[in-house]
């Protein structure tokens, strides 16, 4: 059976939102190196053979708003190759690649773009008031819900349907986190804890130039060249950040320490048919064995990844016992520590270089992002299987499978 392999794997630095490197670049301006940087790792390559440029994008509204994957296409010069942007906010690059690899499967293409930007600076600019309110009325009593536990100290987070309520589908994620961190009873410690190794192993990373192999540098309007996240901070200490007040809630646990910040990046992969890689004469990096999306009530979004997880090693017809290393998205430490519990692997085997909250967690690349760690993290250490996963807003969970091939 034709299989779909990552032939070029490549990101961006990973800038702060509004104060950061990249902050004065437009999205579909950064996702266009990126994607070219992914197309000249593989020589000879004729780009015009790509059978459709897809990518992810948390927020398409904006500057953001005009089919980013078709504009990279045209700011690349390739009139004749489609393109298309994908939302499904967290995972929107996991699924690009998704659909790749169910386009390869299917037989109706061979070389694919699987890509993804945020820019998160940029939301919005040029209105004085940001994105307008879009959200439903239906859910006014949901959301008056979810403020009023917010601001209950006594409250404790019940299934909404139970009584007759909608879940609230508009929540903040930082909410969400809440939500799960007292339901599962994750204390403010074990969170922060979780923070500086996050930061810490990030920082082992960097000083291993494990960094300078995933990173692809940029160039900023004025010429600048980018080439390193500006997220990750050096000796970040348990006593450093248990001082800080949270940010969601007053008597809350999540704090700007034990969750991403809000970030800008763009990230991306050429993934080929393996019969069309082996004729070209390239060496696939990975596999993409299989996938796998969840769902859930959305006010406990971050226990997403968990089923996702399971199907996505169902489909690949394997346990967790057969996994390498996970990679979860560091949405939040409070949904991180549950889900790895539910999923069943030893801690030790997660994030080995840090996550996002030191990374930081621009949306629509992630997916792509952690991917390229994942295929890097696999060939530093001589493993073979990852699993990627993320809680994904809108109570959804996403997983896939890799296997390293080089």
């Amino acid at each position: 059976m034709t299989e779909a392999v990552i032939v070029s794997a490549v990101r961006s630095p990973i800038g702060r939102a509004n104060k950061g490197s990249l902050k004065d670049l437009r999205a579909d301006d950064l996702a266009t190196q990126i994607v070219q940087a992914a197309i000249d790792a593989l020589p000879g390559f004729d780009p015009t053979t790509i059978d459709d440029i897809m990518v992810g994008c948390g927020q398409p509204a904006g500057e953001q708003g005009y089919n980013l994957g078709r504009m990279i296409a045209v700011q690349l010069g390739l009139d004749t190759v489609p393109g298309t942007t994908v939302h499904r906010y967290c995972s929107s690059s996991l699924q690009t690649t998704r659909m790749a690899l169910h386009a390869i499967k299917a037989g109706e293409g061979d070389v694919f773009v699987s890509a993804g930007v945020e820019t998160v600076s940029r939301f919005g600019l040029g209105k004085s008031d940001g994105m307008p309110d879009t959200k439903n009325p239906r859910y006014i009593d949901a959301m008056a819900r979810t403020k009023a536990l917010a601001a209950d100290p006594d409250a404790t987070w019940s299934d909404p349907r139970e009584a007759g309520l909608l879940p609230d589908a508009y929540i903040a994620m930082g909410d969400t986190a809440e939500h799960v961190a007292q339901l599962r009873g994750v204390s403010r410690r074990v969170q922060d804890e979780w923070a500086v190794r996050s930061q810490n192993r990030a920082e082992q990373a960097a000083a291993r130039g494990f960094w300078e192999r995933d990173i692809t540098p940029v160039s900023l309007n004025d010429g600048t060249v980018v080439a390193k996240d500006d997220g990750p901070r050096s000796g970040v200490t348990l006593e450093g950040v248990s001082g800080l007040q949270p940010v969601f809630r007053p008597h809350g646990t999540v704090t700007a320490a034990n969750c991403c910040p809000l970030n800008d990046g763009a990230a991306a992969l050429v993934i080929m048919s393996d019969t069309k890689a082996r004729e070209l004469g390239f060496t696939p990096l990975a596999r993409v064995v299989s996938t796998g999306v969840s769902a859930l009530t959305p006010e406990l979004m971050g226990l997403g990844p968990v089923e996702a997880v399971a199907k996505a090693l169902r489909n690949a017809s394997m346990s967790i016992s057969d996994i390498d290393i996970l990679e979860i998205n560091e949405a939040f430490a409070a949904q991180v520590l549950p889900s790895i519990d539910d999923i069943g692997i030893d801690p030790d085997k997660v994030n080995v270089n840090g996550g996002a909250i030191a990374l930081g967690h621009p949306f629509g690349m992630t997916g792509a992002r952690i991917t390229t760690t994942a295929i890097h993290a696999l060939q530093e250490r001589d493993e073979q299987f990852a699993v990627e996963t993320m809680c994904v807003a809108g109570g959804q969970g996403m997983a896939m499978v890799l296997e390293r091939l080089s």
